[in-house]
């Protein structure tokens, strides 16, 4: 048979026909479903939150109804120390961490911004130009004092800066607002405000009996109280023992010595920076930006510092916004308690305790001697 492709086959023969390729069954269509509304991530985000959230919530209200009761203790220092037994009795799993992780950072940032409503910055030139010298004298002294005898010590320096700003400043208010800018962990957070608490119960029974051996008058023990106490219910515990006018004076200076959180967090912001941007060997030394060193949450704190000053926010709103605000804090701690590794808190050992005394000391020293000096003693 010839290879070419024209010639015919022989007549007679049938051709066999080419086989037509074979068609494609049409695949089975599932059977629709019902349709389902997608998910947004944020709603399973959010979802995510609620089981923590609930526990730190109870727990919070929890450690608010101690507080009433016992206000030498407070909720704040409740919460923490109740957080801390019950991650001791069983760690909170992976289901918890979300809520607990967000308390302990946003719902702490919330907190600091509402603190900022109790403030004015009025308050500065109502508590008299006699006490500026001594409020900063007295934090810049600890500050230097937490560095180098933290140094000493041994102490780690996040940890030895958080006790550092809440002996200078106002306790567990300026730890929750520090520990946000310099990323502390949880654990350092838990030690620095336990060993404020120890020191505030210390300051509660002993200053009033220091005031009247030295015979100080209401206003000197209001100005030494307010100087050298760090939480406001230690200072308002202290001052109101040695009486009312005491007690109204040491309030003032108190809440015009918080107003020390916005530089001193800005100071730490600015070091931060700088201590990351050398860590990553950044050779091009890129242009500082003040604007990126401030923390959203304090300028909040700031605008809400301010509005108050102006009268924007009415007197008769105070008082809700400082019990939200002490709410918040306790819900924060609380999320902080829960988290806390005790194992790493043995670890840590008896140093940072014997500085928080060391500090306790240097600023009761300093408040006194300045106000000698400034002949406000």
């Amino acid at each position: 048979m010839s290879d070419d492709p024209d010639c015919q086959a022989p007549t007679g023969i049938p051709t066999r026909p080419e086989a037509e390729p074979a068609r494609a069954t049409p695949p089975a269509v599932p059977r629709a479903e019902p349709p389902h509304p997608p998910r947004s991530r944020g709603t399973a985000a959010a979802a995510a939150l609620v089981p923590g959230l609930g526990l730190v919530l109870a727990l919070a209200v929890a450690s608010t109804v101690v507080g009433k009761e016992f206000p030498l203790v407070g909720g704040p220092v409740t919460g923490i120390v109740l957080g801390v037994l019950l991650a001791a009795l069983k760690k909170p799993g992976a289901r918890l961490r979300p809520g607990i992780g967000f308390a302990s950072k946003r719902i702490l940032q919330a907190s600091v911004v509402l603190l900022g409503s109790q403030l004015s910055l009025a308050q500065i030139v109502h508590v008299g130009v006699g006490s500026i010298p001594v409020m900063v004298g007295s934090l810049v002294v600890c500050l230097t004092a937490a560095y180098g005898i933290g140094r000493w010590l041994g102490v780690v320096g996040d940890l030895r800066t958080l006790i550092g700003v809440g002996t200078g400043i106002c306790g567990a208010s300026a730890i929750a607002a520090a520990a946000p800018v310099i990323g502390v962990a949880g654990v350092e957070v838990a030690y620095a405000v336990s060993t404020i608490f120890l020191f505030n119960v210390a300051a509660v029974l002993t200053f009033p009996l220091l005031g009247h051996l030295l015979g100080m008058s209401q206003h000197s023990f209001g100005l030494f109280a307010g100087t050298a106490v760090n939480d406001t219910s230690s200072v308002v515990a202290a001052a109101t023992s040695y009486g009312r006018t005491a007690a109204d004076y040491a309030v003032v200076v108190k809440l015009t010595r918080s107003l020390m959180i916005i530089p001193i967090c800005l100071g730490l912001a600015w070091l931060v920076r700088r201590r990351d941007r050398a860590a990553a060997k950044d050779t091009a030394r890129p242009r500082l930006q003040v604007v990126k060193l401030v923390p959203v949450f304090l300028i909040g704190f700031l605008l809400m510092t301010t509005a108050n000053s102006l009268g924007v926010i009415p007197a008769a709103a105070h008082h809700g916004l400082s019990e939200l605000s002490v709410f918040l804090i306790t819900v924060a701690l609380s999320a902080t308690g829960l988290s806390t590794d005790l194992a790493a808190l043995r670890r840590t050992g008896p140093r940072p305790l014997i500085l928080g005394a060391c500090l306790w000391v240097v600023v009761s020293v300093t408040s006194l001697v300045l106000q000698f000096l400034t002949g406000s003693l």
